[in-house]
């Protein structure tokens, strides 16, 4: 049987492990083809191919990226001095250089022949900046009631796209722990999933990942990200066809002190796992500890709340 660490335990075994992680350059092409392979025989799969072609899109983007104005280099280091997130989204948010990357992913889109996409990229397309800004805010800020449903995709991957640019523009990025564990140390955004790793010297250790820049930050497992709570915690998956409950490559980590959870995928029970994927592959476990009263606190910039 397994022997299972508690969190200073873990960090003790592991020495000193390393703080973050950047995502790959290639981030949105594994996701693409994570959606594709996902989609066989799914009861979303439309949706997962429609948003695996939106990844796509990012990742011309991400290889190809719009003459925009980076955020500034002395604004980085004066964050990274006094321990601020440098591209803190919800300063940059309201600043218009991401609004390049949207009209690059909107310019780079072709739309599938459905009105509500056509209707969606549409309305992004001619809206004026400050619209558009609202939006983004409001998406940013998990104000998803002032974003219209159908567009939050676009949005929220134009945003993507933006911030993982930038994330990975920084050469020798260097950062530390945000206020909260679940807080992205790179942009302040909230966390998407976890991530428990299973290879090397990383073997068994959670990572957090960005659900804005993709950026992984190390965090100790048996902890709640949001209250830091150890007591009690559950883990909960569903059942399928090819994994038992106890071998599901996701699990969620429900906390009773602050009734919420967050979704954790284990590598070691699917290596080829990837955190956004999994998450909207997964929606029917938000459903069941929706229905038993737990509360998500972790977005998904792709999918807005209630349209599950």
């Amino acid at each position: 049987m397994p022997t299972i660490l508690e969190p200073g335990e873990i960090e003790a075994a592991a020495g000193s492990p390393p703080f973050l992680h950047l995502p790959p350059r290639d981030l949105f092409t594994l996701r693409a083809l994570r959606l594709e392979h996902l989609a066989e025989g799914h009861p979303l799969a439309a949706y997962l191919r429609l948003i695996a072609g939106l990844c796509r899109v990012q990742q011309q983007v991400l290889d190809d990226p719009p003459l925009a104005v980076a955020p500034d280099a002395q604004r980085l280091e004066t964050c990274r001095q006094h321990g601020l997130p440098p591209f803190a989204a919800d300063t940059l948010v309201r600043e218009d250089a991401w609004q390049a990357y949207l009209d690059a992913l909107l310019q780079r889109y072709d739309a599938p022949e459905q009105a509500a996409v056509v209707d969606s990229v549409a309305t992004l397309r001619t809206a004026s900046p400050g619209q558009r800004r609202a939006w983004a805010v409001a998406l940013v800020s998990g104000q998803y009631s002032l974003v219209p449903a159908a567009l939050v995709p676009f949005l929220g991957a134009a945003l993507q796209a933006a911030w993982s640019h930038w994330l990975l523009s920084v050469p020798d990025l260097r950062l530390t722990p945000g206020d909260s564990l679940s807080q992205c140390p790179a942009c302040g955004a909230p966390a998407m999933a976890g991530v428990i790793r299973h290879r090397g010297k990383h073997n068994g250790l959670r990572y957090l990942v960005c659900s804005l820049c993709a950026c992984e930050w190390h965090v100790v497992r048996v902890k709640c990200v949001y209250c830091e709570q150890s007591k009690g915690l559950e883990y909960m998956s569903l059942a399928d066809d090819r994994h038992t409950a106890e071998r599901a490559p996701l699990r969620a980590e429900v906390c009773p002190t602050c009734n919420t959870y967050l979704k954790l995928v284990y590598l070691e029970n699917d290596p080829d796992a990837e955190a956004l994927s999994a998450d909207l592959t997964s929606l029917l476990l938000d459903m069941r500890l929706a229905q038993d009263g737990h509360q998500r606190l972790a977005p998904n910039l792709l999918l807005a709340p209630g349209d599950e």
